[in-house]
Order: C-alpha cells, then structure tokens, then sequence
C-alpha cells in the first residue's frame, strides 16, 4: 500500500462497473479535535451548490478531543433524506479506527486512506478497492508546525475526495474564499493543502464509478439543521424570555437564539429587547421561564432527557397554577447521561405525562428543520391560549445534522393567540374575577397579567384551589378544578396539528411515527410498493392524539409501529390513550443511537407482510427485487 499512484486491489474486476450518478454515500473517519468538522462541512456545501440533493449526519463522541469521529454523507438524486447504513466508500483517516471502518464498505467500494504509513495486511479485504495518498508526508512538505499540518491534512483530503466524484472545483475554491475572506494567511494555506490532495489524485487515479454531475439547482431548498430553524421560530413566535443550562444536543437551539436576537431583538442605541438568562441548573431555568410566563411575556427553554428530569417539578406546577410556557426536548440517548451526542426518541413518556399526580401535557413532535420552525411558532400560541406547559419534541438527529430543507415562508397576517386575557375593559364588566372560572364550558379559565388592575389579582397556588384560586382540600373544590384541566386538554385536541397520513390503494397495512422517523419509513414505503407491499402511512404530530389517529389504528388489519427507544414508548402512548385491538400492533425498535435507516424499518416489516399478503394476493411478479429492498443489513 504505498503512494505509488497505484490503486490497489486483491482481485482486480474484470470490467469497471457502470458509473452510479448521484446515487450513493460515503463516510469520513477521523478523530475528535482535529478540524475535521470545516473540511467536512465544506464537502456537503460544494455538493448541494452543485444542485444535487445531499444530507451529512454526524457521528461524533460527547468527550472534547481525542475519540473517534464520523461524518455521513449521503447524495441521493430523490431527495431521500435518512441515514443509510450501506457506504460506498470511506475516507479513513483514523488509524485507530481502521478496521471498523473497512468493514462497514460494501463489497465492491473503495477505502481512500493515508498512506503515509504501511497498511497491515490483516485490514486487507478481497472485495473492496483501496486507494492511497500519501497525505500527511504532502502536509509535512508544505507547512511548517505540527498543528498547522493537522490542520490542513482534512482540506487535502476534502480534495483528494473531490478528484475522486467529480465535485466542482471551483464551487469549492469559492466555497474557501467565502470560509476564510477575513484570513488572507489561512486562506492561502487551504488552497494550497485541497489542490495538494486534488491534484495528486488526479495524476494517479480516474474518477470512480460512484460520482456527481451537477443537477439544476432547486431554489426552493436550504440547508439547514432544527435547532437553528427552532430558534428562527421562537423569534418570529414573538419569544423575549428564555433561560437554559448548557446540555447536548439543545445548547446549539439557545445559541442561535441568543444571535437572532442580537440581530433582530436589539435597538439602534444597543438597548435590547429580549433577556436570555444561563441558570445554575435546569430547574432554575424553568422556574424563569414559568415567572416569565406568569408576567405575559413569551418564554422558553431548551433541554434534553436529563434536564427534562429536572424540570418536572416546576412543569407540574405550571400545568396545575395554568401558565403559559413553552419546553424544548432535544431527545439523546439515556437513561441517566446516556450517551450525550447519540440520536433517540426516549422521552415521549415522561414529556406526555411529566410531573407527579394526573398530568397530560401538549407535545408536539416536528418531523424534520422546516417544522421546528412552523410548531415552534404554534407551540407559543397553544400555550397561551390554553395556558399550560406545552413540549415541542425534536431529537439529535433533526436539531444537529444538516437536512435539506424547503423554503421556509411566513404569512405576514399572523397575529399571537393570546387566548382568554382579561385587560382593565373586561374587568369593569365583572363583578368578581375567579381565576379558575370555566364561562364557556371549553375547560379554559380566563387569566390576567400582572398590573392590569387591583380587580384582577389573585394568588396562584401549586396547592389545592377551588375555580376562584382560594386554597381548598374539599372533595368537591379540589376535583372540579382537576376535571377542567381534562377538559381543557381535550378542547386542545381538536385544534392540534393533524397526522400526516399517506393512503395507499389496496393496502391493509399501516405504520405509524414521529418525528426524524419519517424520512426513513417514506423511503422504506417506497421499497415495500416496489415489492408488491402497499403500506399506509401516518406520522403523529401532537399529543394528546386527535380522533384521526384511532382511526388509522382501528382500519388496518396490520399496523407497525416505528420507536427509536427499546420500549416501545409510542406504541405505549398509542394503546394507553387509544382504543384499538393491541394484538395487530407490531413494534419496530431502533435505539442503538445512530439516525433510523429505511433498512431498520424493512427488516422488521418484510417478516410480517410476505407471509401475510402471499396469503390474499397472488405473488409479485417482479423477479428483480429493486435495490433499496435488498439493502436489509443486521444492526
């Protein structure tokens, strides 16, 4: 394996294969605190200026340097979003992680590595291409220090990469303009190290099978991860309150945040309209945010499951004193720390019902970038207007990776839902204010803020009230106040954002999911129709669950039900609030902690359905089954 310009290889092929366009992936390996993630960034940049439909998910360790680190990168003509756990080639750059990575190659692919040093035999497989550039010894001869050189081996690699597809170079060299226009002296050294790489290739090597062309670009898509969009979405929501504790992965939704406000939040003279408080802990962080509300103004924090922990106790009093307030779940892999930087969907109990005694909170649960920013902004109203906690539910997946994502829009007619608020003229007409007071048989009181007048005080309690909030342990005052709130929730029902559901004709088998579950069940949906398996779909984008939901459950003779936790918590949300024969509800489970792929979801379903559907229909007669159908790998 030396860098002889050859491209090595146990068994040549007899013929190349035929060229594979804009229909792959590839993996880069490295280690944690080296640079990587701009060399990486840079990549995905270049292929989605080329027009072509890329998505990047990044594996990454929760220390700060040292472990490994990967970056996915996934080119799909279609649009298809979800992880795929089959790659075509890997740029292995982490000796400590060599034979992981080369035996995650599919058979026939290739391994770009360094080879600056001897590969062992033992890593050699027959079936794959390895191809080697003496990176590091290039790096070595063109720059001085050590951490310089570590530096720019990624962008020398980001070329020897782009010599291989076929990117766009001089998208790249723009792209490097762009990146360091402020820091001529780095600017400089990055061209240097990316044409190292790229042209080394180039005299050495021909560009593989697997490769791009430029599509025309699709004005209507950006790049963009959810928690930036949720952030956009609290500002446009009309948010000015918001206090957290830093936690991985929903730091990065307050720091974007804290820079829009910067922007859009901030006067000519520097004066700023908006508070952004670092508590001590998470439960200091609610209770702001709970005051805040209780004040009328706009308020939010961002955690994950351990924060969420946390936070229950002041939940539990906001849901039952009736404030307004929004929380953020950015879901990780638990229980306790977990593994901080991994993707799951292990909060969907303890969100729905968090707090002691009988609590049902309002969650909503965007299903990729484009709808943290739509639910975050309806998650406001619905929180006042049915003054409660109210989750918007997201995970790693959706808020840290980069999704390419429509256009976001904004109705320029959109007014806040403030819901029943008393000012100084509703107050005249009364002759009393009873802060728990249902007038409309809807389970929602009217409420006032502070300072509106002496006739619309009153003490909010955490402990028993009647409907006139005076302190009360009676059976009677107790539990009419415990009863609306029912109420109330189910008045919520009916205006939640609907399930995204997709009917199919002849099909008798449903599958329902939330959230970053979606883009991998679509595509997995598609592989089944392909197959002669027509499946509905519907994605759940609320609790608690409208009618529509039960509806779905009760009309397929089969239905599957997709959970990124070992569980199976939505499938328990469904059979708790739903009624519907448990028996045909099937659980798929994935909870290892990397994104759910298409191949996850046909692994469990193809088991149920062929056997079931031989048995009503006549065999499929396709006698190729399609390429995404064969792609069913163990996990």
């Amino acid at each position: 394996m030396s860098g002889n310009g050859r491209t090595e290889r146990s068994e040549a092929p007899e013929e190349e294969p035929p060229a594979r366009v804009n229909d792959f992936a590839f993996k880069v390996a490295t280690a944690n605190g080296t640079g990587s993630a701009s060399a990486n960034g840079l990549i995905l940049k270049a292929i989605y200026r080329m027009g072509i439909p890329v998505s990047g998910k990044n594996v990454f360790p929760s220390n700060i340097q040292g472990l490994p680190t990967w970056y996915e990168i996934r080119v799909n003509k279609n649009g298809h979003v979800a992880r795929t756990p089959r790659f075509d080639l890997i740029v292995a750059m982490n000796p400590s992680t060599y034979a992981q990575d080369i035996s995650e190659v599919v058979s026939g692919g290739w391994i770009l590595y360094d080879d600056s040093w001897p590969l062992a035999k033992s890593l050699i497989r027959q079936d794959v291409t390895y191809i080697g550039a003496p990176l590091a010894r290039m790096c070595v001869e063109k720059f001085a220090g050590a951490r310089e050189r570590i530096l720019m081996k990624n962008i020398a690699y980001a070329g020897a990469l782009a010599a291989l597809i076929g990117m766009d170079v001089d998208i790249m060299q723009q792209l490097l303009e762009e990146t360091f226009a402020r820091k001529k002296a780095l600017l400089g050294s990055n061209h240097t190290a990316f044409t190292v790489g790229y042209d080394y290739v180039r005299e050495n090597f021909g560009l593989l099978p697997v490769r791009l062309e430029a599509m025309e670009p699709d004005g209507e898509y950006v790049m963009m991860d959810g928690n930036t969009a949720a952030a956009l979405g609290c500002i446009y929501a009309g948010a000015t309150v918001a206090a957290w504790y830093p936690i991985t992965p929903a730091t990065s939704l307050m720091d974007n945040f804290r820079e829009l406000c910067k922007r859009f939040r901030t006067e000519p003279d520097g004066s700023r309209r908006y508070s952004i408080l670092q508590a001590e802990d998470e439960l200091a962080a609610a209770g702001i945010v709970v005051g805040a509300g209780w004040m009328g103004a706009r308020a939010f924090t961002p955690t994950s499951g351990p924060g969420l922990d946390l936070v229950s106790e002041f939940v539990g009093f906001a849901y039952y004193a009736e404030i307004p307030c929004v929380f953020f779940d950015i879901q990780r892999a638990g229980p306790s720390t977990g593994m901080p930087t991994r993707t799951q969907q292990g909060d969907l109990l303890s969100v729905a019902y968090a707090s002691h005694g009988d609590t049902k909170h309002i969650a909503l649960f965007p299903g990729s970038p484009e709808e943290c920013f739509y639910l975050s902004v309806q998650a406001f109203d619905l929180a006042e207007r049915f003054q409660t906690p109210v989750f918007v539910v997201s995970d790693l997946d959706i808020a840290m990776n980069d999704w390419r994502t429509p256009r976001l829009h904004w109705d320029e007619s959109y007014r806040w839902d403030r819901g029943k608020v008393f000012g100084e003229e509703e107050l005249a007409q009364l002759k009393t204010f009873s802060r728990y007071l249902d007038v409309d048989g809807d389970g929602v009181a009217a409420r006032t803020v502070p300072g509106v007048g002496a006739e619309g005080a009153y003490f909010t309690r955490g402990s028993g009230h009647d409907r006139h909030g005076r302190y009360t342990e009676t059976e009677e005052g107790y539990q009419e106040v415990i009863d609306r709130l029912l109420v109330k929730l189910e008045t919520a029902r009916r205006v939640l954002p609907a399930p995204v559901i997709e009917q199919h004709e002849g099909a008798v088998a449903g599958l329902v999911c939330l959230g970053s579950s979606d883009a991998a069940c679509s595509e997995a949906i598609a592989a089944l129709a392909e197959r002669g398996h027509q499946v509905n779909k519907m994605r759940v984008r609320a609790f608690p669950f409208s009618n529509d939901v039960g509806a779905f459950l009760r009309r397929h003779a089969i239905v599957f039900v997709v959970d990124q936790n070992r569980d199976g918590q939505l499938r328990t949300l469904l059979l708790s609030e739903v009624h519907t024969d448990r028996t045909k509800v099937h659980s798929i489970r994935h909870y290892s902690g990397t994104p759910l792929s298409a191949d996850h979801v046909l692994e469990d379903v193809l088991p149920v359905l062929e056997p079931h559907d031989a048995r009503r229909r006549p065999p499929h007669r396709s006698t190729e089954p399609p390429l995404e159908a064969l792609r069913i790998m163990s996990r």
